[in-house]
């Protein structure tokens, strides 16, 4: 199955400082990319578990015996390792961005480019789709869906046109939100703005914003010291939440400090941020606007 060319593959995994007999996790699986790359570097005794709710993922399971794919959201990483007898790990490994089969796939409802039903559930079992958080939200929710995960500054205007559209029929498919919201979208900027709201929906639907932040708490207590956090985000909301937490083991708001100014911190930031190269982008357009930091485990 066609999935993606990992984004920043050596660089990330170049991050793990991976050793032989080491316990690694790759928490966004997806076509498998990086799990490869891990495996390629470990030696027999080491083990890789790697997490993807999608069932299309399942199909890229690599037949390795040093190797596991648990198929649930990385949200329950401790849960799972746990389960397996795993408490803590050499490394931990995640890629934020949606893959390039989900977007190719016009019935998952991911893309701009394709008609679909308002779907965007990565899990497909979860109850909550695009549909429900189009028709359903009030316009309070829907306006800060779109504000606080699509950073639209016309959020309160769409909102308000999107109730009206759905008051006289249910909005279906992308090209009927498309076509409802044509007044906010200018020739020249259409595709970004839409790429905007289609993200935000995405946000919301598949609750990314919670799903990070419990992933990020989590690691505190599965790397264990000494052991690192290799993690790519894709726009501004998730790097901030990342360089946060790492610079001071927050989310929002001021470490307590002791009476000599200082405070304590999970992880200490390993290099700079690191971003693809022109060449990179030009083989792979979605690596964009791709972000890698890697810390570790103090």
């Amino acid at each position: 199955m066609e999935y993606h060319n990992p984004v920043l593959l050596k660089e990330t995994v170049d991050g793990l400082n991976i050793i032989d007999d080491g316990v690694y996790v790759d928490v966004t699986f997806g076509g498998g990319g990086h799990s490869k790359e891990i495996l390629s570097r470990l030696g027999e005794k080491g083990r890789l578990y790697a997490f993807d709710q999608d069932p299309d993922a399942l199909e890229n399971a690599i037949d390795d015996k040093r190797f596991t794919l648990i198929h649930e959201n990385f949200r329950y990483l401790k849960r799972f390792l746990r389960f397996y007898g795993v408490k803590q790990v050499d490394g931990v490994l995640a890629d934020f961005g949606v893959s390039s089969h989900q977007f190719d796939v016009a019935e998952r409802g991911f893309s701009i480019r394709f008609e679909a039903d308002l779907d965007m559930r990565m899990n497909q079992q979860s109850e909550l789709s695009a549909y429900h958080v189009v028709n359903e939200y009030d316009e309070e929710q829907l306006r800060q869906v779109l504000w606080q995960y699509g950073e639209l500054r016309q959020a309160p205007a769409m909102a308000r046109v999107i109730i009206a559209a759905r008051n006289v029929e249910p909005i279906k498919t992308s090209e009927q939100l498309k076509t409802v919201l044509k007044q906010f979208l200018n020739h020249k900027k259409e595709n970004k703005v839409l790429a905007q709201i289609f993200q935000a929906i995405r946000i919301e639907v598949n609750q990314e914003i919670e799903v990070l932040k419990a992933f990020l708490l989590q690691s505190q207590e599965v790397v264990k010291p000494g052991g690192r956090l290799s993690v790519i985000s894709y726009h501004s909301l998730e790097d901030r939440l990342v360089k946060r937490f790492i610079r001071n083991g927050l989310f929002e708001g001021e470490p307590e400090r002791d009476v000599f100014g200082n405070f304590e911190v999970p992880f200490k930031k390993v290099g700079g941020l690191i971003v693809p190269t022109s060449e990179e982008i030009k083989q792979n357009n979605r690596a964009r606007s791709a972000k890698l930091r890697i810390a570790e485990k103090l």
